[in-house]
């Protein structure tokens, strides 16, 4: 067992060094990711100024508080480069190291995704601190530790969940020479349906009902809207459930996809 979790131990280790190598690109990736956040700012006090009053719970303050989340969320969970790599080993086949040796490749992404959010977080976090020091007048932290302790737990299902997706469909490219459309469309996607287009509680009813049952909602807006504590008592009991069950369905599908793929891999002489 010890020596199993050393091997993934290493795996890490190397993924840390590999990614520092491009610490310089994560933080101009950063930067200029700020800049639709200052267009988002400008839109929003547009709005609330033609409005006059609030927006089903939120002020120009609260909303530009929960941009700043979303944010910070999603430096903390979404994949950078996981797919392309992914694709790119099945193509240029190597992928065959991994069928002699006693190592799991979902683990062994696992390992490398992990590994990259650390050194990404690490290095975005800077810039992303002196933007909540500016806005610093919009924000309100909670008081509960249990608000503080059930983020973390969604932040860490929302982060599982976007990589198993990713894993998935990075997948394709078992099947088909480009996964990039497949992984635009999804994109898309998650874009506007997981709350960093508009939080998915300004919505009407029906259509967040519907939303609550997608696993884009649980990517983002759940984690954030927990923070906020805009999920409370029974609401927030049923989000975190269902964001557990799409950890676990999405879990089985990169699995599944894997052993199929493999199959067909090794079918066609791979």
């Amino acid at each position: 067992m010890n020596a199993k979790i050393d091997k993934y131990m290493s795996v890490f280790n190397i993924g840390l060094q590999n990614t520092f190598v491009y610490r310089w690109n994560y933080f101009l990736r950063a930067l200029f990711g700020l800049i639709p956040l200052a267009g988002t700012v400008f839109l929003w006090r547009a709005v609330f100024h033609e409005r006059g009053h609030g927006l089903n719970g939120y002020d120009y303050g609260s909303m530009i508080y929960y941009y700043l989340l979303t944010l910070l969320v999603n430096n903390l969970v979404t994949p950078t480069e996981d797919d392309w790599q992914i694709a790119s080993d099945i193509r240029e086949g190597q992928i065959n190291s991994f069928l002699t040796k006693p190592m799991s490749y979902l683990g062994y992404r696992t390992s490398i995704f992990v590994s990259a959010r650390l050194v990404y977080t690490a290095v975005t976090l800077p810039s992303i601190a002196l933007i909540f020091l500016y806005f610093r007048e919009f924000i309100t932290l909670p008081h509960s530790l249990t608000t503080y302790a059930l983020t973390a737990l969604s932040i860490l299902m929302a982060a599982f969940i976007q990589f198993f997706i990713t894993y998935t469909l990075a997948l394709m490219a078992f099947w088909i020479l480009e996964i990039s459309t497949i992984v635009f469309i999804v994109y898309s996607f998650e874009y506007f349906l997981g709350g960093q287009m508009f939080p998915i509680d300004i919505m009407p009813a029906g259509v967040q009902a519907t939303m609550k049952w997608l696993p884009f909602y649980y990517e983002l807006f759940c984690p954030v809207a927990i923070f906020l504590e805009r999920l409370r008592g029974a609401e927030l009991v049923s989000a975190l459930s269902i964001q557990t069950g799409w950890l676990l369905v999405t879990w089985l599908c990169a699995h599944a996809m894997w052993k199929r793929g493999l199959g067909h891999y090794q079918a066609v002489g791979g």
